[in-house]
């Protein structure tokens, strides 16, 4: 992982091996996404011995209100897209779903940009080929809703930092903390809160935000990244190992797509080739019946 950062971003997507073995595209995906869960800190909770040696008592603080559940945030998503949606996407968003959602509910969340441009990627990499652009776009917004956030602010800002990236050198882009605006304020603002205990929440998601952000500036070298985490005071190890878990998540994506085409032109061709058999017999038919016709 050390060279990563010398791998373009649409290199990430494609896969070393087209041919594998595996039951369904659905159990496929399943049984490979699980590494790519959130790492969730637990919120600290009381526990305190009875008076019977085989009991404990559990006391866990709940703040203000409590957060919806797992259940309620996805019959919310199911409720706001009510179409089906193919197997092969819908068992990674439902998995997605319930890690994104423990993420959002923990007591140190807070919204930022570049997990913003993370998760956007991940999406978009992750719908890669739907079937229809409008769709896609509408599943997005009834899965950010579904967890009581703005899916156009998640779209306003991942398009302000790719922009803004774009416009960065590799220098420029560590160096934010010198130079003043909106995206380097919002910059220094994650990297005081990383430094301090508690007001910071590192994700996987903002993991995947730092490398399109080095993709977008061309900053290739495999030191950029050490300096970038080290300027915002993210651990450089867990990034590393994220973008691993990332770039094994999306290949595994590549794979199980393919699976589905090849499926998916297997049975187109059978159809073809019952409707060309059945268009044979029945001109066969019509010949002979009119040959019938004519002979009478």
């Amino acid at each position: 992982m050390a060279a990563l950062t010398s791998v373009s971003f649409a290199a990430i997507t494609q896969s070393t091996d087209r041919k594998v073995s595996v039951p369904s595209t659905r159990t496929y995906l399943a049984s490979n996404f699980y590494a790519f869960k959130l790492r969730l800190p637990y919120d600290s909770c009381n526990f305190r011995s009875g008076s019977s040696s085989s009991r404990m008592v559990v006391h866990c603080m709940s703040t203000a209100t409590d957060p919806p559940t797992v259940s309620e945030t996805k019959s919310n998503f199911l409720k706001a897209y009510k179409r089906p949606i193919p197997s092969i996407y819908n068992t990674v968003l439902q998995e997605l779903i319930v890690q994104q959602h423990l993420m959002r509910y923990k007591r140190s969340y807070q919204y930022d940009p570049v997990f913003a441009l993370g998760f956007v990627t991940v999406y978009d990499q992750l719908m890669e080929g739907y079937p229809s652009d409008e769709d896609r776009e509408a599943i997005f917004k009834a899965y950010i809703e579904a967890l009581n956030e703005d899916p156009a602010q998640y779209r306003a800002d991942a398009k302000k930092l790719e922009e803004w990236a774009r416009s960065q050198s590799a220098s420029s882009l560590v160096d934010f903390a010198s130079r003043e605006g909106e995206v380097e304020g919002i910059l220094k603002d994650i990297s005081t809160r990383a430094g301090s205990k508690g007001s910071f929440s590192y994700s996987r998601f903002f993991a995947v935000g730092l490398f399109r952000l080095l993709e977008l500036s061309n900053a290739t070298e495999p030191t950029i990244l050490d300096k970038l985490c080290l300027a915002l005071n993210v651990n450089k190890k867990s990034v590393d190992r994220d973008l691993d878990v990332y770039r094994n998540l999306l290949s595994k994506l590549v794979q199980a797509k393919e699976l589905l085409k090849e499926y998916v032109d297997r049975e187109k061709k059978k159809v073809e080739e019952r409707t060309a058999s059945q268009k044979a017999n029945e001109a066969v038919t019509k010949c002979l019946a009119e040959y019938q016709s004519a002979a009478r």
